[in-house]
C-alpha cells in the first residue's frame, strides 16, 4: 500500500472565510456588471407567489381527464396512426370513441 505524502509547507492562515472582510466589503459598479438584467422576459417565466403560495401556470385541469394506461395494439395499427404526424394518440382515441359509438370529444378553440 502507497503511503499518503503529508504537505510540508506549514499553513499561515486557517482555512475558511473572513467574514469580516466580507460584511466590509463595499460593493462597486464592477460587481453589478454580473448580474444579469431582469427583462420581461425573465418576468413572464418567474414563478408567481400570492400571500405566499405558490400560483399555478399553464394549462388548467381538464374537467374530463385522459386516463393513461397500458394497450398493446398491432404494430401495423400504430405504424399507421404514427405514420400519420403529431396528434396519432387522439386519433386513435377518435377512432376508438366512433367503434363505440360514443359521441364526439367536445373541444374548446383558443
Amino acid at each position: 500500500m502507497a503511503a499518503k505524502k503529508k504537505s510540508t509547507a506549514p499553513r499561515s492562515k486557517p482555512v475558511g472565510s473572513d467574514m469580516k472582510k466580507v460584511d466590509a466589503y463595499v460593493l462597486g459598479p464592477k460587481d453589478y456588471e454580473e448580474i444579469p438584467e431582469l427583462t420581461e422576459e425573465w418576468f413572464k417565466r418567474a414563478d408567481l407567489y400570492e400571500g405566499g403560495r405558490l400560483i399555478k401556470r399553464g394549462r388548467p385541469p381538464s374537467p374530463q381527464p385522459k386516463k393513461a394506461l397500458s394497450l398493446r395494439l398491432d404494430a401495423d395499427i400504430v405504424a399507421h396512426y404514427r405514420r400519420s404526424g403529431r396528434g396519432w394518440q387522439s386519433r386513435i382515441n377518435e377512432a376508438l370513441r366512433k367503434a363505440a359509438k360514443l359521441p364526439a370529444e367536445k373541444r374548446k378553440k383558443a
